[in-house]
């Protein structure tokens, strides 16, 4: 059983409520996040001005991308040895938080591009050279290889409620190399996350909805999952009702443009309760279909897990665990209700037959996400899982 070590604060003005305990954790920091929302939304604002308050020195990193690559990792972990940085500090939704993972332990263990050039204006770094192509693999087999190695503090600013990787030790990144996403072998918790849903409200619609769904499918493949326990249970159950009070925000645009102070709250305190499940059992086969689709084809994560969650719902292998979730904590009539409402949100599954096989037949090759499945899975099974979708 994994404890979580991390001090979550979930309260409005949480960043400037707890500046204190970001000075404990280092010097000088570096943000990690991307180009456009977290300067919209007023976190990066929010962190600056308490690093400023506290006398810690930063840099900004802001070129994560969606779905960050180990070769941003990489460049932007030489970034950190070159300003001397000793703590990050990611603000955003899963790309920055989940990058920052992979960044502090690079750096800290010296892991750098040789002959790196760097400049910087107004604080924010940039990389002007920084050459890949013959060190990347060894980077990757680093990342990919479980040992315990050490990393800096990180302190987690979500400003989606999705990914609930500031509750986790995961980071998920994008390989060029194996042409998918996969985490890291190393266990990263962050030292400290700060959580105010007061950063969800410049969200956009599409947005909202593939992080709240991605957001569900934590708290459904934890809750079905052969790592499940009773910590892990508690986190998805309660997490699972605080959505289903607010699943009706998501249907519309129009209803979306009037949710409530509460209703984003109430998002994003579920988000974080599914990102504590998981850190107990990972995620299962909806996850690590996902990844396929989102590599191959472009589809946002939550949309790519999304359009999963009814099949792996009707196939599983406890028909009265399944229906719990649907008609107890999701509060959905049936199993079709549920399909239903997830197609209003993304319409039907559009994948080549060839890329389905792939997908299809790489997740029973994938041992890692088969053993958080508590039941034999079949080609027929998974395939099933598109036919019911679809229907």
């Amino acid at each position: 059983m994994r404890n979580i070590p991390t001090d979550i604060y979930i309260e409005n003005g949480a960043v400037k409520n707890h500046g204190g305990e970001i000075a404990e954790l280092g010097k000088k920091a570096m943000i990690v996040t991307g180009r456009h929302s977290s300067a919209v939304n007023g976190s990066l604002d929010d962190v600056k001005a308490v690093l400023e308050s506290q006398g810690i020195g930063y840099v900004i990193y802001n070129d994560i991308e969606e779905n960050p690559s180990v070769e941003t990792v990489y460049t932007a972990a030489t970034a950190a040895v070159k300003y001397g940085v000793d703590m990050f500090v990611a603000v955003g939704g899963g790309s920055p938080m989940d990058a920052s993972k992979a960044i502090s332990m690079l750096a800290k263990n010296g892991i750098v591009c040789e002959n790196a050039e760097f400049s910087e204006s107004e604080s924010v770094v940039k990389a002007e050279k920084c050459e890949l192509p013959d060190s990347i693999a060894k980077v990757e087999e680093l990342l990919y290889t479980p040992a315990k190695l050490p990393f800096y503090p990180i302190v987690c600013v979500p400003t989606t409620c999705g990914t609930g990787s500031e509750a986790t030790p995961y980071s998920i990144l994008t390989s060029h190399i194996k042409q998918t996403k996969k985490s890291i072998a190393h266990k990263i918790f962050p030292s400290l996350a700060l959580v105010d849903y007061s950063y969800l409200k410049t969200s956009s619609y599409s947005g909202m909805k593939s992080t709240c769904v991605d957001a569900l499918a934590h708290m459904i493949e934890s809750r079905l999952n052969t790592n499940a326990n009773a910590f892990s249970r508690a986190y998805a159950e309660e997490g699972m009702r605080l959505w289903a009070s607010c699943k009706g925000c998501l249907e519309t645009d129009e209803r979306f443009a009037h949710m409530t102070d509460d209703e984003f709250s109430t998002f994003m305190q579920a988000s974080v309760l599914a990102g504590m499940a998981i850190a107990y059992t990972g995620t299962s086969i909806p996850h690590g279909l996902s990844y396929t689709l989102t590599y191959e084809n472009g589809v946002p994560h939550g949309k790519a897990v999304g359009v999963f969650l009814s099949g792996f719902l009707k196939k599983y292998g406890d028909s009265i665990e399944a229906e719990y979730v649907v008609k107890q904590l999701l509060d959905f009539d049936d199993l079709d209700a549920f399909r239903d409402y997830i197609r209003t949100l993304f319409g039907k599954l559009d994948m080549s037959e060839e890329l389905w096989k792939k997908d299809r037949d790489g997740i029973l090759a994938n041992p890692a996400k088969l053993k958080n499945y508590p039941f034999e899975l079949t080609a027929d099974v998974l395939d099933d899982y598109v036919r019911y979708y679809n229907a």
